[in-house]
């Protein structure tokens, strides 16, 4: 019988398996892909928005020779954290069950079944992508990924959406050569952009460098070109890949399945905000996941704190 199951191994995952280590608590993480797997999904280029010191997790500091740290800085660090610290992890390995039992839970996983007093819930929101649901949508040719922007050089790219993910995927392509357009569902490029990056795309805009349909949807995908409805009518562009950054979501169908209550709106999960148990006795929320459908509100800077308050909670009633 363990103490503690954390399903996740992330970096929130990960700090708490060394809060649980600290405690003397046994336990063990679940993680369905690789190490950090969502980290290692995102695009190759990728920059953080936090210094890295607002990504130290445990104690330990993650040093870099520059202000923000890439994709490659966080791998290394959250890498040489989970095996430094001899962290008991299970890779490539999914729950699929959890069933309460005598005040303790069965956890069935894709490999094996464990039995736990304590359930940390810790699997993020990059699994799922928030789909466009419009024809033509399950093309080869539509990218809800995005991993290097060689591959589109000299094509034809339409990116939708506005926020971090959309810009960058629209300036690093078309600075590899290819010709893009930006469709924007609302009147302009997202505040939430990365600062330093925000100019760049307007300016880009403004110059017609990338072209940008504001107060606009992509309609209709077809193999060789796609139609956008504008302000001005629907208009229909030759096109080669759409990139649909669009978002991603939880596994709300599987959360549900487990026993978790979400609200009906943005599908927040139900917790207590000072000790981050769900309405499952029990069971905790780490991470970017107790945002539901709002995804921004979470991210590894304002959750690492969610490990010690898990941990504590843990402590006080075992």
């Amino acid at each position: 019988m363990l103490d503690l199951l954390i399903i996740g191994g992330g970096p929130i995952g990960i700090a708490c398996g060394l809060k649980a280590q600290k405690a003397g608590l046994s336990f063990v993480i679940i993680e369905k892909g690789c190490l950090v797997n969502s980290l290692y999904n995102y695009p190759s280029t990728m920059t953080f928005f936090s210094t890295s010191e607002k990504l130290e997790i445990g104690g330990v500091p993650f040093v870099t020779t520059h202000n923000k740290p890439n994709r490659a800085d966080a791998l290394e660090y959250y890498r040489r954290i989970a095996l430094s610290n001899h962290l008991p992890i299970n890779l490539f390995e999914e729950v699929t069950a959890i069933t309460p039992e005598d005040g303790t839970y069965t956890i069935t996983t894709t490999k094996d079944a464990y039995k736990a007093k304590r359930i940390i819930i810790s699997t993020g929101f990059y699994d799922i992508a928030v789909n466009l649901d419009i024809p033509g949508e399950n093309l080869p040719k539509v990218m809800h990924y995005y991993k290097d922007p060689h591959f589109y050089a000299l094509q034809k790219v339409v990116v939708v959406g506005s926020s971090n993910s959309a810009i960058d995927v629209a300036l690093e392509t078309f600075r590899k050569g290819a010709e893009v357009t930006l469709v924007i569902r609302g009147n302009e490029v997202s505040s939430r952009v990365k600062y330093w990056v925000r100019p760049d795309i307007i300016n880009r805009i403004k110059e017609g460098s990338i072209q940008a349909y504001f107060n606009s949807n992509l309609k209709v995908i077809r193999e060789h070109e796609v139609d956008i409805e504008t302000p001005d009518g629907t208009i229909t562009i030759p096109n080669d890949y759409v990139m649909a950054m669009t978002g991603y979501k939880p596994n709300f169908e599987l959360l549900k399945k487990w026993g978790l209550i979400l609200s009906k709106d943005k599908f927040i999960l139900e917790y207590n905000p000072e000790t981050m148990e769900t309405n499952l006795p029990g069971v905790y929320l780490a991470g970017v996941v107790c945002g539901g459908l709002d995804t921004h509100l979470w991210f590894i800077e304002n959750s690492r704190i969610h490990a010690d308050m898990i941990i504590e909670d843990v402590l006080r009633k075992l």
